[in-house]
């Protein structure tokens, strides 16, 4: 995975943050755009979480602060949800300028309001998802509710949402006046997913059904259940994230990627930014990454896990051969295992105090009707498995440049 910082300016002038999340080998087979939802940013874990699970399915996604949010400049006063078109528009020109023109819209909560309002504007753009969105924006005023008579009395009032104090001025309440959604739906020609949780106690699943009522084919609705309004929960989110990369498939067109390519049984491949690693094996991909605290993404096993994984697995394969020849009753070898580096000092052999040797730990579960010599000889031929005997083995690597 691959997060670019970068900035835009909207129509204004007004210079908006952003954040570009690029497939590891920065060729992504298409772009999305992600709008936040109210008072929200583009560092919002939700946001965060599904634009890196759909680069993860090789899509680039743009997630931005609206103006006089996040990092980006203005004031948040000054805007209004005409504004959040504007800077919508403005990010899906910003992409066709100096990437590609993107395909597919997102939006949550009002954000994804704003994407339906904003949809037709952008030629490119063939699929629109929307997470928790209301089937009418005005029903933001439901979050500052108690502060309505205030804001029509003095023109403005400061509200408290989410913790933090927002001025919402008497405007951003007459421009949610006169947005029509039915006729944005009816007038959008672009296929629509719905997602919203019926446990949504912020925008009621009612929304959902008006806003399918509403649309025009083609439209899906995919049920969040179990999910809250913010999709709090990292799991609830990475699932939204899958569904999406899922079902934008039948609506744009997904070229082909080729896999990486090596006359050696392994290539890997590290980019520029960050850790995280592409690994092609012949046919199967996976990627290899370094833990968050270690500076990494977190988006795969540690080079070491995949090291003692090769001898695991290695060693169950093994065995179920060994037990399938003999006709032995092994339903199912597990096999945990844990890698340290220990000082020679805590060994018995030790002649430099300072070195350190690699320690692997090796358990192995055998289940099934096995008898006793049984499970003693499956013990003795897990050491016999071929990852084992390299490990235990002269090793030589020879290193050369490529090119």
């Amino acid at each position: 995975m691959n997060s670019q910082r970068i900035t835009f300016y909207n129509d204004q002038g007004v210079e908006l943050s952003a954040k570009l999340e690029m497939p590891a080998d920065n060729d992504p087979v298409a772009y999305a755009i992600f709008a936040h939802c109210f008072t929200c940013s583009k560092n919002f874990s939700a946001v965060v979480n599904i634009s890196r699970t759909l680069s993860l399915n090789h899509i680039a996604v743009l997630r931005f602060d609206f103006t006089g949010l996040g990092e980006s400049e203005g004031e948040f006063t000054g805007t209004n949800f005409s504004s959040n078109i504007s800077d919508l528009v403005a990010a899906y020109h910003f992409l066709k300028d100096n990437y590609r023109p993107p395909s597919i819209l997102i939006g949550h909560s009002l954000g994804g309001a704003a994407v339906l309002a904003s949809a037709t504007e952008m030629d490119n753009v063939k699929a629109v998802v929307t997470l928790g969105a209301p089937a009418d924006p005005l029903h933001v005023k439901n979050l500052f509710q108690e502060s309505l008579d205030l804001i029509k009395e003095k023109g403005e009032a400061t509200v408290n949402i989410g913790g933090r104090p927002f001025t919402v001025k008497e405007h951003f309440l007459h421009d949610l006046e006169v947005a029509n959604m039915p006729r944005a739906l009816k007038s959008m020609n672009k296929a629509l997913l719905i997602m919203h949780s019926p446990h949504d106690e912020v925008v009621d699943i009612d929304n959902a059904r008006q806003l399918y009522q509403d649309a025009r084919h083609p439209k899906s609705f995919i049920t969040l259940d179990g999910a809250d309004h913010l999709l709090s929960k990292k799991e609830d989110s990475l699932y939204a994230g899958n569904m999406i990369a899922s079902w934008v498939t039948r609506y744009i067109k997904i070229p082909k990627k080729e896999p990486l390519s090596t006359d050696k049984q392994v290539l890997c491949r590290t980019g520029d930014e960050g850790y995280t690693t592409q690994i092609q094996a012949g046919d199967h991909s996976l990627l290899a990454d370094e833990p968050e605290k270690l500076g990494g993404n977190d988006l795969g096993p540690t080079p070491y896990d995949l090291l003692i994984a090769g001898l695991g697995s290695c060693t169950s394969i093994t065995l179920r051969m060994y037990a399938d020849r003999k006709k032995w009753p092994l339903e199912e070898v597990k096999v945990h295992l844990q890698h340290n580096q220990i000082h020679e000092k805590d060994c018995e052999s030790s002649e430099d105090a300072n070195a350190k040797i690699d320690h692997i730990e090796r358990e192995i579960e055998l289940i099934g009707e096995l008898s006793s010599d049984q499970r003693q000889r499956l013990m003795e031929i897990a050491d016999k498995c071929p990852v084992h005997k390299t490990l235990h083995g002269k090793i030589t690597i020879n290193t050369t440049l490529a090119g």
